[in-house]
């Protein structure tokens, strides 16, 4: 008996939630088929009736983030779309430049665990990646001061600072140097947002 379209959605969606958690421990290279099958309880077999290659799966990973893991750490950090505003921006900066965010390697987004990897990825994945980083400028463009006319310079470089803050304190080796290049970026994200 063949299996439900439901079911093969759950077994699609189990693929890409372990993907998505070895690439952001391991990296894309150091990642295999095998592993991320292994990872998501499943044989090697069953991989090409739901992906054409590890890239594109490589991509789907980065996208999920969003709608995913990504929608469950907005809502451990009261980012919500039901308030707007001054304190969905200072939220959103705040919990993403958080010491739990930091520590939370598995869950952490993308756009912190793999920059160098998909910067060599082929466009399929840096359009994922750019997606992401397209929704984080628009939450802060659309909660950011109306009465301020580069409100889109200003979301962008809010944006820039939350993931570079974090990218930078990840690479240290150093755990007091990065809690303070954490703490440095998050001040300046909202200093610059206007929110402290």
């Amino acid at each position: 008996m063949p299996y439900s379209a439901e079911h093969k959605q759950q077994t699609r969606e189990r693929i890409v939630e372990s993907a998505r958690i070895l690439f952001n421990r391991h990296g894309f290279a150091d990642v295999t088929i095998d592993s991320i099958m292994a990872e998501a309880g499943l044989t090697r077999g069953g991989f090409y009736t739901h992906f054409k290659n590890k890239e594109q799966l490589f991509s789907e990973a980065v996208a999920s983030f969003l709608l995913g893991r990504g929608a469950q750490w907005r809502d451990e950090f009261g980012v919500t779309t039901a308030e707007s505003g001054h304190d969905m921006a200072k939220q959103m900066i705040d919990g993403y430049l958080s010491p739990d965010h930091l520590g939370d390697l598995d869950g952490q987004c993308p756009m912190i665990a793999l920059p160098s990897d998909v910067a060599r990825e082929k466009p399929a994945v840096r359009k994922s990646y750019e997606q992401l980083f397209t929704a984080m400028v628009s939450l802060f463009e659309n909660n950011l001061d109306d009465g301020k006319s580069d409100k889109r310079q200003q979301a962008l470089s809010v944006a820039a600072l939350c993931v570079g803050g974090m990218v930078l304190a990840r690479s240290l080796a150093s755990e007091s140097l990065a809690n303070e290049v954490r703490v440095a970026a998050r001040q300046m994200a909202n200093q610059l947002a206007a929110l402290e």
